[in-house]
């Protein structure tokens, strides 16, 4: 699982990146701060099964009861208008973007960077515009990756030597798009009746923005919503995209203060507390005080409510416990809930056995529900919170 981190310069990209990642990268108002990938580790907030079980599990990655998921967080390079044509850092940034599974489109909602990611005056700018350009780019970035090799490809499928789904999917290669979603795109736009020859300039852009969307599905990420005086242009985007409001520079503020230990909060609660022992500096008093302003606005900074919802709102994952022992829901070692698997729903039992060592899935027999005691087949489809026990000829190589 990998999230791409996108957006012009000075938007507070590299910010939200350091906020869940708790990872220091090179920020600044100038474009092209980040230039190589930054790649790092943010987590998802759930309620751990062990909440109904009499004990907590006492896994590491599970505080009384809340537990977090580990996702990989990958902050690509400020994006320029023109970069499907090699602008700026164009065609790194839209490589490196397009191997994410989906995209966060971080944004600054109060116009206060033009299109290029120079700083302008508060609310000058229109956010619109951001999102606008950074579709158009990808699209048009496919655009010229299909248009390179499509004489060849239409030649391949006149001579019968290659499916229209496949030889599309093989000029993606790469990008993580499977032939399934190029398939189902080509069905919903009645493509697949269509000889390639005789498509048009607007069959060809309505499937690849349709590709896209279904490829590399994208949340946006309202930042800097502390600044607005109102957001109601949120109800506009909101027509288009799922879109979230959020302070990322107030999350990092509250992530740097709970390690050095002067308040207790948990990423993504409306509200963090000071502790009783320690006495605050006026400037840290400051600075808190502006934190609670922005809670008080927006109810959380959003940071932890993007990460949840682009994988369990946007890519529809669940979350499975795989364990060894379906009695006492451990591993070898004796650690209840040992792990806590991402999978799409709509998984079954036996690609959860994949998800686990390749041997496991080829050597699959059987699974068990833990919480039923069931026998399950290959093809159960699981639920979110299911715990389950692989039965395998086959161990871990």
């Amino acid at each position: 699982m990998q999230i791409g981190l996108l957006g012009k310069a000075n938007v507070g990209k590299s910010t939200f990146f350091s906020a869940a990642t708790e990872t220091t990268v090179q920020s600044g108002n100038f474009p092209f701060t980040t230039i190589e990938p930054n790649v790092g580790v943010c987590y998802l907030k759930i309620n751990c099964e062990c909440n109904n079980l009499e004990n907590r599990c006492g896994n590491d990655l599970c505080h009384n009861g809340t537990r977090f998921i580990p996702v990989k967080l990958i902050d690509v390079a400020g994006l320029v208008p023109g970069a499907h044509e090699g602008k700026g850092l164009g065609n790194q940034f839209l490589t490196d973007a397009m191997k994410a599974d989906a995209l966060i489109h971080v944004v600054d909602i109060s116009g206060s960077t033009d299109i290029q990611g120079q700083p302008v005056n508060l609310g000058t700018h229109d956010p619109l515009e951001d999102i606008k350009f950074v579709e158009e780019e990808f699209d048009l970035w496919f655009k010229d990756l299909l248009d390179r090799e499509w004489p060849k490809l239409v030649k391949e499928i006149e001579q019968k030597r290659a499916k229209i789904s496949d030889g599309i999917t093989r000029r993606f290669t790469g990008l993580g798009i499977l032939e399934s979603q190029v398939d189902d795109v080509l069905t919903s736009m009645s493509l697949k009746a269509k000889k390639p020859q005789e498509w048009s300039e607007d069959d060809m852009m309505n499937f690849l923005k349709s590709l896209r969307k279904k490829a590399k599905p994208l949340i946006i990420a309202a930042n800097k919503a502390d600044l607005c005086d109102n957001l109601d242009i949120l109800q506009k985007i909101s027509e288009t995209f799922t879109v979230i409001s959020s302070s990322a520079e107030t999350e990092l503020l509250l992530k740097k203060a709970t390690k050095a230990e002067l308040i207790d909060y948990v990423p993504g609660d409306d509200s963090f507390k000071g502790k009783d022992d320690v006495n605050l500096s006026e400037q840290q008093n400051n600075a808190l005080h502006l934190a609670k302003n922005v809670l008080t606005k927006i109810q959380t900074t959003g940071v932890q409510k993007i990460l949840n919802s682009i994988i369990f709102d946007v890519l529809d994952m669940i979350v499975v416990y795989p364990v060894e022992d379906e009695t006492k829901l451990t591993n070898k070692q004796g650690q209840i809930l040992p792990d806590a698997r991402l999978l799409k729903n709509g998984s079954t039992a036996k690609e959860l056995a994949f998800t686990i060592h390749q041997d496991i899935g080829k050597g699959f027999l059987h699974a068990i529900d833990a919480k039923t005691k069931q026998r399950i087949g290959a093809d159960h489809q699981l639920k979110n919170g299911d715990i389950v026990k692989i039965v395998s000829t086959l161990s871990r190589g």
